[in-house]
C-alpha cells in the first residue's frame, strides 16, 4: 500500500517538476540570448573604433527578441549611430573583415542628418525561446 501512495505522489509531482525544469530552461535561454546581444553590441562598437580612425559614436542601441515580427524566433539586434568623414562604401570596406554586409540583416546607411547607422541582426543562441513567441 505504501508503494502505491509513493507512486501516486510521484505521478502528481511529475508535472510540477517538468514545468519547473522547462521554466528554468527558458529563463536560462533568455539570459544567454541577452548576454549574446550585449556581446554583439560591444564587439560592434569595438570593431567600429578599431576600423575607423575618426569615428564618433553618437548612439548605441540593442534589442533581444522577435525584432522582425514574423515567425517564432529570437534575434540579437545591435545598431550604432556614428559620424565619420568616410563614405558608406569605404565604411563597409573597412568593416568587411568583421561583417559580411547583405543589405538586409547587416548594413550601413546614411541617416537624414548626415550621420551613419550600422545595423547588425543575427539569430540568438536560443532562437526558439519563449521570448520570440
Amino acid at each position: 500500500m505504501k508503494w502505491i501512495k509513493r507512486c501516486g505522489i510521484i505521478i502528481l509531482c511529475l508535472p510540477v517538476a517538468l514545468a519547473a525544469a522547462w521554466g528554468g530552461y527558458e529563463i536560462f535561454g533568455m539570459y544567454a540570448n541577452h548576454s549574446a546581444t550585449r556581446e554583439q553590441t560591444a564587439a560592434l562598437q569595438a570593431n567600429l573604433q578599431k576600423a575607423i580612425a575618426d569615428v564618433e559614436i553618437i548612439s548605441v542601441y540593442s534589442e533581444t527578441g522577435n525584432t522582425s515580427g514574423t515567425g517564432n524566433h529570437v534575434d540579437c539586434l545591435s545598431s550604432i549611430i556614428f559620424s565619420t568623414e568616410m563614405q558608406e562604401a569605404e565604411i563597409e570596406d573597412c568593416l568587411s573583415h568583421y561583417y559580411a554586409f547583405d543589405g538586409w540583416s547587416r548594413y550601413v546607411s546614411k541617416t537624414d542628418d548626415g550621420n551613419y547607422i550600422i545595423y547588425i541582426n543575427t539569430l540568438a543562441p536560443f532562437a526558439d525561446n519563449i521570448e520570440g513567441h
